[in-house]
């Protein structure tokens, strides 16, 4: 009996012992909750698109070609299948002056052709010139210049093309000589109408043909006509 309760004593104070150490071994409670970080979350609005380029075309500088000759367009005022309206008997010249003068006079037994006179008000300047066949008074102006063409990517076409351009009637406006020579084979960023109520109609006719030709402009000719289509009604 004696030895049965001195092993029950043992068994008690062991198993305390035990639970002692092993809770020694446990935290006494429990580790705090790491502080909290803030980080700051950055909100980045969405970034604007650029808008879209207005002129649409290709930029680079003057192509460095031969030099440009008239005749590499091949005959003036010629009346080719090719060209939208040519082949009706009659050259381009005469088939300009009929469309753009007021009242044209045509020369009888020409079939409907030769224009002998009439009244031009004058995109470029909004005077009114009088034409008369044989006088210098109206002239037709290509609106993209054949000299500039053939500095921006004219000089690598065909021949046929070259002339097709030249005989383009959305590329041509007949106009007072002298606002025509005065104008020469500038770009948009050297000369633009003196009438600036035609300015729109004006840079938009230069894209549209340089756009049609897949012609280039140069650095400064893109951002002059980006400034006035800026300005101009949709």
């Amino acid at each position: 009996m004696k030895t049965f309760l001195a092993l029950l004593v043992i068994s008690t104070i062991s198993a305390g012992l035990i639970w002692v150490a092993l809770a020694g071994d446990r935290p006494t409670s429990a580790p705090p909750a790491p502080a909290a970080t803030a980080t700051a979350t950055a909100t980045s609005s969405p970034q604007a698109e650029p808008a879209p380029d207005p002129v649409g075309l290709a930029v680079r500088p003057p192509a460095a070609v031969a030099e440009y000759d008239r005749g590499a367009f091949g005959k003036a005022w010629s009346d080719d299948v090719t060209v939208a309206g040519g082949h009706n008997g009659c050259d381009t010249r005469n088939d300009i002056l009929r469309r753009d003068l007021i009242d044209p006079q045509i020369r009888p037994g020409t079939f409907g052709c030769l224009v002998e006179s009439g009244e031009l008000e004058d995109p470029y300047t909004g005077q009114l010139v009088h034409f008369e066949r044989g006088d210098r008074e109206v002239e037709i102006d290509h609106v993209v210049a054949l000299a500039d063409a053939w500095r921006s990517g004219a000089a690598a076409w065909t021949p046929e093309l070259r002339r097709d351009f030249a005989n383009d009637p959305r590329n041509l406006l007949a106009t007072a000589a002298q606002v025509n020579q005065d104008k020469g084979a500038d770009t948009a960023s050297e000369w633009l109408p003196p009438a600036a109520d035609f300015r729109c109609d004006y840079v938009r006719t230069r894209v549209e043909v340089k756009r049609a030709y897949g012609l280039t402009v140069t650095q400064a000719e893109h951002d002059a006509l980006a400034s006035v289509l800026a300005g101009c009604p949709d």
